[in-house]
């Protein structure tokens, strides 16, 4: 599926009830377009992750997540060599008296069935049939040498395999990357892709996504919600609420058989929106008391 249009596709995302303003369906548009690795950064729980998803459903292409942290390496980012299963192949070879043979016989256990492909060779490889979406998520948890890695990876798409050879993509993946500004990305990738901030969404956006990820909550509880929720983020907080906190609060209050926002449900549910104890004593009690105001006159 391809969008000969930005409105065509910002229509797309909302019939799979990811809702975009038109500056994100742009950034979006011209990666599809392009051909260029998209790197999104924001608060966490905005909404970067859901992008490579919904294009993942909308595309009808397969999603490849490679989820980071500190540490990653070669071995579980694109591939490993299943050592157990070579160790089996060597003692049938031994029993078969194959290994006195010579070296032919041992090549074969590095052959591409006991090779354990990860994420980034699963990304290249599918890209053969049809490019599948990688999200490449929370890239600043992990170490810059990762970076460093992906620079000649997102440039050239291929991956040299000593025992094998080189694996090379035959048209690029859509690739996805998020970012929460724990650190700074290097600018040599900030060069490779091109660049969005995911901030939080405006009141009424965001009113627009409960309702169209949540319908069956009443058209009261969103609103309130939604106004509670945007005044919670004026305060100072540790981790202010993102927009999946507002979707798990309403859903809860949904399970609730809650139509309307009311003291003691709120203070019942404040773990579904804050997630430190701090953060929930400070708002406990009066603030509540406050915001539920401001919420049902809004």
């Amino acid at each position: 599926m391809t969008f000969a249009t930005i409105d065509e596709l910002q229509a797309a995302l909302a019939e799979h009830a990811y809702i975009a303003d038109r500056s994100l369906s742009t950034a979006i548009f011209l990666a599809l377009s392009m051909d260029k690795p998209l790197l999104l950064e924001g608060e966490a729980g905005v909404g970067k992750t859901e992008i490579a998803k919904t294009l993942s459903r909308m595309l009808d292409r397969h999603l490849i997540r490679l989820q980071c942290y500190e540490g990653l390496d070669v071995s579980t980012t694109i591939y490993e060599w299943n050592y157990a299963r070579q160790m089996l192949q060597i003692r049938m070879l031994e029993a078969q008296g194959a290994a006195a043979q010579g070296g032919d016989a041992i090549k074969n256990i590095f052959g591409p069935e006991f090779l354990i492909k990860r994420p980034l060779l699963q990304a290249i490889e599918e890209s053969m049939v049809r490019p599948p979406i990688l999200l490449i998520d929370e890239i600043d948890r992990a170490d810059e040498e990762f970076e460093a890695f992906l620079l000649e990876l997102l440039s050239d798409w291929q991956i040299s395999i000593p025992e094998i050879g080189t694996v090379r993509a035959a048209t690029p993946p859509t690739v996805i990357i998020t970012s929460n500004r724990t650190r700074e990305i290097h600018d040599a990738l900030k060069r490779r892709c091109l660049f969005y901030w995911v901030d939080y969404p405006t009141l009424d956006k965001e009113l627009e996504i409960v309702r169209a990820r949540i319908p069956q909550a009443s058209e009261s509880l969103s609103r309130q919600v939604v106004t509670f929720v945007q005044e919670l983020r004026r305060m100072d907080l540790y981790k202010l609420p993102g927009v999946a906190e507002t979707l798990d609060w309403v859903t809860a209050l949904v399970r609730l058989d809650q139509t309307s926002l009311a003291q003691g449900v709120v203070e019942d549910t404040l773990g579904a929106i804050l997630k430190y104890q701090d953060d929930i004593a400070q708002v406990r009690g009066k603030v509540v008391t406050d915001l539920l105001k401001k919420s049902v006159a809004g």
